[in-house]
């Protein structure tokens, strides 16, 4: 059975102070979470530099294996998010982090193909959970109209990721260049994966997962809080059974969607450091340094298009837009060959639309459904939309092997995330609010 539920205007709009303050005792911790996981996620894009001369693999092998994370990820995810909900995000993120940060470090072991396939698998699998567990925590803390910043300030670690992980990868390269017994690459899964396992301890101790039981809140700021998502979840749907959940046409309507958009954010992800090598540029270190200006762009576009669509409350036009703008900047940075400025200015725009639509997507789904419908949505869609991030780099690391050329993939997703975007207009209008 489907529970709708009714009510009026959200409850004490005005309690700017309280969220204020949990924004604080949350999200730098949230941020620095996110940041270390896509750090690990994505730092084979950097080991690539090397990684393929040292190995002897070629784009194919680095596609299917890079994009391979994503189906342990997508086995994974539900159950993952499911028992989140039952035991408590505290406990459950912190397990994610020291497994993966341990899985990660184990990158520096991988000598063969199917070794490389099964290490990259293996981190899906331990990092499946993640991201919707954090996403439903924030539901836990902050009505929609307080969301949308919340998670744009969350989703930021991705471009901070970049911005602090692509200098610090390109010196790891250099620096560790002769440093026995390892090769660089391989201290760089060392070195990189260090910060996970020590965060998960830091989250075990001190995320909140409960605003009724920090002490840092008054009792009448928790009932303000209470009153508030208490009446934005009226307006919610619950499904009372996984069958009638399967059946929920909008459901795979936001699937087809979040694929459209992670095929776009892993080509910018894990081909950038390529894309701007191709440029002209072949330090280690300086490609670093002209990967972090594009999520630099990406890092500010992201937190003005979530607080522009939480003000505005046309979230469905910033969504397409921004997805839009990011598809064009990626064609563009294929189709005009004037140098690493040029590129890195046309990676800009790319970054600056397909990182800003992750923290804009997630105000919809968390918009439409309540309880464990949230929890199931949210895992449901990230992992199946996630199938994607098998795809996008699986498609162009195979498309340059086959046809000699580096573009062909990347018009290709840039002509898929036009599509989402034009899906995305097609959504209830009640889902702006």
């Amino acid at each position: 059975m489907t529970t709708a539920y009714n009510s009026g205007p959200l409850a004490h709009a005005d309690g700017a102070d309280v969220y204020k303050k949990a924004y604080w005792r949350l999200l730098p911790l949230i941020l620095a979470c996110y940041l270390v996981a896509y750090l690990d996620r994505v730092n084979v894009g950097f080991a690539k530099l090397q990684m393929l001369d040292a190995l002897r693999f070629d784009d194919a092998i680095y596609g299917f294996g890079s994009g391979i994370f994503f189906i342990g990820y997508l086995i994974f995810e539900v159950p993952s998010n499911m028992i989140l909900r039952r035991v408590g995000a505290r406990v459950w993120i912190a397990r994610i982090m020291v497994t993966w940060g341990v899985i990660s470090a184990a990158m520096l072991f991988v000598q063969t193909p199917m070794q490389f396939y099964v290490a990259r698998f293996l981190l899906g699998v331990a990092e499946a959970g993640f991201a919707p567990g954090i996403m439903y925590l924030l539901t836990l803390w902050f009505p929609a109209q307080r969301r949308g910043r919340a998670m744009a300030i969350y989703v930021m670690g991705a471009p901070l990721a970049f911005i602090v992980g692509g200098p610090l990868s390109g010196w790891i390269l250099d620096a560790f260049s002769n440093v026995h017994p390892l090769q660089a690459w391989q201290w760089l899964f060392l070195v990189e994966a260090i910060p996970a396992v020590v965060l998960g301890i830091v989250v075990f101790f001190f995320m909140h997962d409960d605003f009724r039981k920090v002490s840092w809140l008054t009792p009448a700021e928790k009932a303000r809080m209470e009153a508030d998502l208490r009446a934005e979840n009226a307006d919610k749907v619950e499904h009372g059974s996984v069958r009638e959940f399967l059946a929920s046409r909008q459901l795979w309507v936001f699937v087809l969607i979040y694929f459209c958009l992670i095929m776009g954010l892993y080509a910018v992800g894990f081909w950038m450091p390529s894309l701007i090598k191709r440029a002209g540029v072949a330090d280690p270190f300086h490609i670093g340094l002209y990967s972090a200006i594009p999520n630099i762009v990406a890092a500010i576009a992201l937190y003005l298009s979530g607080r522009g669509a939480d003000l505005s409350g046309k979230r469905r036009l910033y969504f397409a837009s921004m997805l839009t703008i990011g598809a064009i900047g990626l064609a563009l940075a294929m189709i005009i060959d004037g140098g690493p400025v040029v590129t890195v200015a046309c990676l800009s725009l790319a970054a600056a639309g397909v990182y800003s639509c992750i923290s804009l997507f997630w105000a919809l789904p968390t918009s439409m459904f309540v309880g464990a419908s949230v929890a199931a949505a949210l895992a449901f869609v990230n992992s199946f939309g996630n199938i994607a991030g098998f795809v996008s780099p699986y498609l162009v690391g195979w498309l340059n092997v086959s046809t000699g050329r580096t573009d062909i993939g990347m018009y290709i997703i840039g002509a898929i995330m036009v599509f989402g975007a034009a899906v995305t207009m097609m959504l209830p209008r009640r889902l702006d609010k």
